[in-house]
């Protein structure tokens, strides 16, 4: 198995979804296939945007394009995709993270090496690369964000990189603070903008399609919702149309509460970036799965 760096850019005449699925021609097949069971770092090319290392996921298999000869995909394990919780920047004090990137005199290398669709990744530059983008103390960051100090004392736990990547409480840290970072701290639904007497954000991110359902952390599968919101949503009460109109199951919510909590143009409030928009599918996904078709328990919300 082989670590790989994967160049990608939002606006790519390619079949790709960095969560599901990477399309790249036979040329870089054999690299590829060496990284199948291995961990790939997504690259946003220079000319493509600012955003260098920016996610990464785990390869589970490579199989030929459906109907384009000589073309292949590369398919993503679900649950491994994740963004990184702040990009990495294409250089470190001055020099390539990539070590095949820079020339023998010290400069970094251009056009070639640095334009591969493909490139292959020595363990050791992996794992600061990550780090950088994921780093271990992320969880106890993010307790503390909003707390008036810090103990100096308590050392963050070094928590290997793979396990870092597979542990779900790390996942669903960076997770929140991606997704709602993009929808800037609002409710995609309400439109509300909550935060407690500490300052701490009162919104949610929410998974359209549930991890346990092949759903990946992607801000593109992800929703800023506040509590209620969040609830209703992940029981079917309301979901959002192909056009982006929240639906709402009015036999079962009542209309001085659909009022009361969805903001008044009736729509999803997207985020400034369209690469963190919801993914049409994601969408499509809790419409035909969840939508209408949750048994409630227990007292609502509201009641």
């Amino acid at each position: 198995m082989t670590k790989l760096v994967l160049l990608h850019k939002a606006d790519s005449i390619y079949d790709d979804e960095p969560d599901s699925r990477y399309d790249f021609p036979k040329a870089y097949l054999k690299a590829v296939e060496e990284g199948i069971g291995d961990w790939v770092i997504y690259y946003e090319p220079v000319k493509a945007g600012p955003r260098g290392y920016f996610a990464v996921a785990r390869i589970q298999q490579v199989i030929p394009k459906p109907g384009e000869t000589g073309r292949y995909l590369a398919l993503i394990e679900p649950g491994t995709f994740l963004p990184f919780d702040k990009e990495v920047p294409r250089l470190h004090k001055g020099r390539a993270w990539e070590a095949a990137l820079m020339a023998e005199d010290g400069s970094v290398k251009s056009g070639g090496a640095q334009q591969l669709a493909v490139r292959r990744l020595p363990e050791a530059e992996f794992a600061a690369i990550v780090a950088e983008g994921l780093p271990a103390d992320l969880e106890t960051v993010e307790a503390r964000r909003y707390e008036g100090g810090w103990d100096d004392e308590a050392a963050p736990f070094d928590r290997p990189v793979i396990e870092r990547l597979l542990s779900r409480p790390y996942r669903d840290v960076a997770f929140r603070r991606k997704v709602r970072a993009a929808y800037d701290y609002r409710c995609a639904i309400s439109g509300l903008r909550l935060r407690n007497g500490g300052g701490r954000p009162e919104v949610q991110a929410a998974h359209i399609r549930p991890v346990e359902h092949r759903g990946s952390d992607s801000v593109r599968n992800g929703l800023a919702l506040s509590g209620t919101l969040h609830w209703m949503f992940d029981r079917g009460l309301i979901s959002v149309a192909a056009d982006g109109t929240v639906l709402v199951s009015r036999n079962k919510v009542p209309g001085e509460v659909v009022d009361r909590l969805i903001h008044p143009g009736g729509r999803l409030l997207l985020p400034a970036e369209a690469r963190y928009h919801p993914h049409p599918d994601n969408l499509r996904w809790h419409r035909e799965n969840v939508f209408g078709q949750v048994e409630l328990a227990g007292p609502a919300p509201w009641g």
